[in-house]
């Protein structure tokens, strides 16, 4: 928490800390800053050669530092993301490489970070941030809402048969390679799939290397990258990602298979996919690192109540700009609601807002009307993506409901059809 009457080493107030954009050749700093910050094992050199490909010489201007001096004492950034977001493809702050020196936290230096950002962000004409959370207690004082789940799931291969009427094409074919081989073919895919899955984002070259990167450091303990690609009549028609790790006991093979990606443009695909990665010898145990909590596995799957599940926060959504991401949002159902809201870091969004919808449009504006509900705005950014509902918020009383049923209502507009997925942390 931020307290006005700690100072820093220069006697400077918590909102007195400077916050400026970086020189060329302030990086290294600020990879060492949010390394140390993070625990980070790479080495500064290191941390830069990964990391500079990916925000390239662009990406420079969307970094933030405090300083105090000529010491760099926190950083933040963002990805100039194409996210799909419900009712289409949009540009999306990925908001990363926050991180604060261990001495100076608790001194005010990451809220004077956020509130820059956001108002660059909003001067820009982005409206929508997204962030993965080190910390869950960290962002939602700065607007934002954890707005979706996803799921890491295993299955003893014993136990991994799929449903007898689970869609099979005996004219599909599995293929499997080494990642780089078919990267063509993989990048088709999943630019198909990231149009539309909501939470999914665009990848450039930069980041295609980073997540076939296949160095002994990012094996762990498994096995290197292999790609296993569905053949159609067609062509491509889905692929996985993953690496296995080999381990015998007294009594047999204990190895494990981790997937580590699955796209698939058809359910049939799909179903290869599985059935491939669920049916490698000597594996007893298959991991699917990142699922959408409604992945397909567990309509498939023959015994649903063998598949071990561990959820865990994916993305936290802030609306930068309420007007525009209300406005620009599609909607399941026409609604017609006032929403009152609280932003301490983000004044432009504080007040009441119109929100008129249906399906093929949507308006947002302020207006002076009596509001139907009221809420901080991190609580609609949890609703945003439609996994969390505005009703289960009201149920825990952290949102209020002036007019009955209005949470209702707005939730049945929200709908989206499919849980989000990104499953990549960046």
């Amino acid at each position: 928490m931020t307290n006005s009457s700690v100072t820093g080493p220069s006697g400077r107030r918590p909102d007195d800390w400077t916050v400026r954009g970086i020189g060329g050749d302030e990086f290294p700093e600020v990879a060492r800053v949010v390394g140390e910050a993070l625990l980070s094992p790479v080495d500064v050199e290191s941390r830069v050669e990964r990391l500079r490909p990916i925000i390239g010489e662009s990406g420079l201007d969307r970094i933030l530092v405090a300083v105090d001096g000529d010491e760099v004492v926190g950083a933040v950034n963002s990805f100039d993301f194409e996210m799909a977001m419900p009712g289409g493809p949009r540009q999306v702050a990925g908001v990363t490489g926050v991180g604060v020196w261990p001495t100076y936290r608790r001194r005010g230096v990451l809220s004077a970070l956020m509130r820059r950002q956001l108002a660059d962000l909003r001067g820009a004409g982005e409206s929508v941030a997204a962030l993965w959370a080190s910390e869950g207690g960290i962002y939602g004082r700065f607007g934002y809402g954890a707005a979706s789940m996803e799921a890491e799931l295993s299955i003893a291969s014993p136990h991994a048969a799929l449903r007898a009427d689970a869609p099979r094409d005996p004219e599909l074919t599995v293929r499997l390679t080494d990642p780089g081989r078919v990267r063509d073919e993989l990048e088709a895919l999943f630019r198909q799939e990231a149009a539309t899955r909501i939470g999914r984002f665009q990848r450039s070259e930069a980041w295609w290397d980073r997540v076939l990167r296949d160095e002994r450091d990012e094996r762990g303990d498994h096995g290197p990258l292999r790609a296993a690609l569905v053949d159609g009549p067609g062509g491509p028609q889905g692929y996985a990602l993953y690496r296995v790790r080999a381990d015998w006991g007294h009594t047999g093979p204990r190895s494990e298979l981790r997937v580590q990606e699955m796209v698939s443009t058809t359910p049939a695909a799909r179903v290869a996919l599985y059935e491939h990665v669920l049916s490698r010898d000597l594996v007893a145990k298959v991991v699917f690192g990142s699922a959408a909590v409604d992945d397909p596995l567990w309509a498939l799957a023959a015994d649903r109540q063998r598949i071990g599940a561990v959820p865990g926060t994916a993305l936290w959504i802030r609306l930068v700009d309420v007007r525009a991401a209300l406005s620009e949002r599609g909607y399941a159902a026409p609604v017609e609601t006032v929403v009152e809201l609280t932003d301490r870091h983000a004044p432009w969004n504080a007040g009441r807002w119109r929100l008129k919808a249906d399906r093929d449009a949507a308006r947002a504006e302020a207006t002076e009307s009596g509001p139907d509900l009221s809420m901080d705005v991190s609580h609609l950014g949890a609703a945003y993506l439609g996994q969390n509902t505005l009703a289960a918020q009201l149920a825990a009383g952290v949102i209020t409901e002036h007019t009955p049923g209005a949470a209702e209502r707005f939730d049945a507009a929200l709908r989206v059809p499919h849980a989000p997925l990104c499953a990549v942390i960046f």
